[in-house]
């Protein structure tokens, strides 16, 4: 099995989208300062849910639940900076440079907040420090399978950060080498694999730092699903590092007076994947929740 197999938590990388084609509609692009941001939304309704991915992921593997969740409320999917058919932005791509930058997107397309945030892995820590940063502007939080902090933090699983870290130089190495491509494709993918390489960096650097800052949430609404399933490219560690995961998202819902912790026994980390509806349904009932917060006054 190659190197690139072990991607660690077993994330497509995302084919890049071509350029310049006529979007359809839902689709826009926002100038977020330094560059150009695709964003793609559909339905109609309050609270708007927002959902970031993980490492190399795309908003059309949510595409599905995206046109099932529009029946309930407005949903936007985006791509992040060097990811399908948004501009390359500035480096290191850190949890606090994605979320000022969400920010800047979600202002620039006149979304009004309060948003309800969803985060799947990565962008599970981008949304977290997104809600830190802007509280007033979010209604709630869903997070997906979120990196367990513990472990980016370096307290435990050394052979798995060493694995993370060899993905990272290898994405480097190969973004370094297609960067010298005279090909447009090949300058893209080189970009691509920067600014993922980048990510992934920053989760055990100044991601993690940011994420661990965070005192508490207060009173926004918090679900924290994590997945059962362990990753059998983990090998003979992969059951006891999953549970050491699962009691790593159930500290997360803490951070919240309405926390919620929910464990999603038959999937793996893909969890809009392989659980969809109990994805869908845990969104819906915090959409349901904001309104009925927002009718009765207290929220």
């Amino acid at each position: 099995m190659s190197q690139r197999s072990l991607l660690l938590f077993a994330l497509p990388l995302l084919s890049l989208a071509c350029q310049g084609s006529t979007p359809p509609a839902g689709d826009a692009w926002i100038d977020v300062g330094t560059h150009r941001l695709h964003i793609h939304c559909e339905g109609e309704g309050q609270p708007p849910i927002i959902v970031d991915v993980g490492v190399g992921s795309s908003g059309e593997q949510w595409a599905a639940l995206r046109r099932e969740l529009a029946e309930v409320s407005r949903i936007c999917t985006y791509d992040r900076a060097g990811y399908g058919e948004s501009e390359a932005g500035p480096f290191p791509r850190d949890a606090g440079t994605v979320a000022d930058e969400l920010h800047a997107l979600l202002r620039g397309a006149a979304l009004p907040p309060p948003y309800l945030l969803v985060g799947h892995s990565l962008g599970g820590l981008h949304v977290q420090v997104y809600a830190a940063r802007h509280p007033d502007e979010v209604a709630g939080l869903v997070l997906l399978d979120p990196p367990p902090l513990g472990w980016l933090r370096g307290e435990s699983y050394p052979r798995l950060r060493e694995m993370l870290a060899r993905m990272t130089n290898e994405w480097q190495a190969q973004a370094d080498r297609l960067a010298q491509s005279s090909d447009s494709a090949g300058q893209a993918q080189s970009r691509f694999l920067r600014t993922i390489a980048s990510e992934h960096r920053e989760m055990t650097g100044r991601s993690a730092a940011q994420v661990a800052a965070i005192e508490t949430f207060g009173d926004i609404p918090l679900t924290v699903i994590a997945s059962g399933v362990p990753n059998p490219l983990f090998g003979q560690i992969a059951e006891a590092y999953q549970r050491y995961w699962i009691e790593q998202s159930r500290k997360i819902a803490t951070r919240s007076v309405r926390g919620e912790f929910i464990l999603a026994e038959q999937s793996a980390h893909h969890l809009h994947r392989d659980a969809p509806h109990l994805v869908r349904e845990a969104i819906e009932e915090m959409v349901r929740e904001v309104r009925a917060a927002r009718a009765a006054g207290t929220k």
